[in-house]
């Protein structure tokens, strides 16, 4: 993604996205992960008299420096801020019956990392916070401090695929109250042992992803938004996802292929009764991912996984 509000670096997998949005000039299209506008830039450049972008984030800081990365763009360009499971209702709301083209690029942004008082960083020291959106009531100090330790234990498993989940999990209780992002490095690396300690990779990355995801209910927002926005999408519109995590991919892989899928009836009916038609056609069978001079340029695309469909 960009970093601040200016074009430092392409946005991850751009020119891929923008073939897989196949964009029409006159035609109607949502970024529903603005950030600070890296693809969007690139879809309002290819929309004529008539063509309608609709950028969507939850993060007001992202919404105010959009605004400036696609002031050329304002004749076409409307900025909504409002978390994305609930951009369907506020389209709607504002008279849009159809999309052409819809594009997640999930996650939390460069910008967001890059700003150490935003507290979703390891590398940086900062109150705990991890709110994409920083008027949320919920934010990672909470999580952190006054959700019980199974608890704790199961959304480092499950969202952080932490195999000491237990122990770190404990080890947080010991240590509360935990008031910065170092503090909770430090408690992480105590409850490890040392082999762990050792791995290329850093010792917080996976616990921090999980109290993240679970700040901002990440992957319930996912789910949600995935289904509203489809059925405010056009026949034949295109859907682009970037995940960046196993869980987020799986969550889009399982999207697609339920949408793409025929008769539901059981395997051992002799006929179809069911009459259930496909409603998405997978246009990637495997996700897309970054070329090797992408990840020269941006070592954060490493994980980047793209996926598309079309509504049939």
């Amino acid at each position: 993604m960009e970093s601040g509000g200016k074009f430092t670096h392409r946005p991850v997998l751009l020119d891929e996205c923008i073939d897989a949005l196949a964009i029409k000039p006159n035609g109607r299209y949502a970024d529903l992960t603005l950030g600070r506008a890296g693809h969007s830039r690139e879809i309002a450049r290819r929309l004529t008299d008539g063509g309608r972008l609709y950028g969507i984030d939850r993060d007001e800081t992202a919404i105010v420096e959009a605004g400036e990365n696609l002031r050329e763009f304002a004749d076409r360009a409307e900025l909504i801020r409002c978390d994305f499971r609930f951009a369907a209702d506020e389209l709607r709301k504002r008279g849009v019956d159809s999309l052409d083209g819809v594009l997640m690029d999930l996650g939390v942004s460069s910008p967001q990392l890059d700003d150490a008082s935003r507290g979703f960083s390891y590398m940086a020291d900062a109150k705990l916070d991890m709110r994409m959106d920083r008027s949320a009531s919920l934010s990672a100090y909470e999580v952190v401090n006054d959700w019980d330790e199974a608890e704790l234990a199961r959304i480092l498993r499950d969202y952080g695929e932490e195999r000491f989940s237990g122990r770190i999990a404990a080890e947080i209780v010991r240590s509360r109250p935990i008031e910065t992002t170092f503090q909770l490095v430090d408690a992480i690396k105590r409850a490890l042992p040392a082999a762990a300690k050792r791995e290329a990779q850093h010792p917080a990355k996976r616990s921090f992803q999980a109290i993240r995801i679970a700040t901002n209910d990440e992957l319930g927002a996912l789910r949600d938004g995935l289904e509203s926005i489809f059925e405010l999408m056009a026949h034949g519109g295109r859907m682009a996802v970037i995940s960046f995590h196993s869980l987020e991919d799986r969550i889009v892989k399982n999207f697609f292929s339920d949408k793409a899928k025929g008769c539901i009836c059981p395997p051992d009916f002799p006929v179809c009764v069911c009459g259930h038609k496909p409603e998405l056609k997978q246009i990637t069978k495997k996700p897309i991912v970054s070329t090797e001079r992408e990840l020269n340029e941006n070592p954060r695309a490493r994980s980047a996984k793209l996926r598309v469909g079309e509504k049939i």
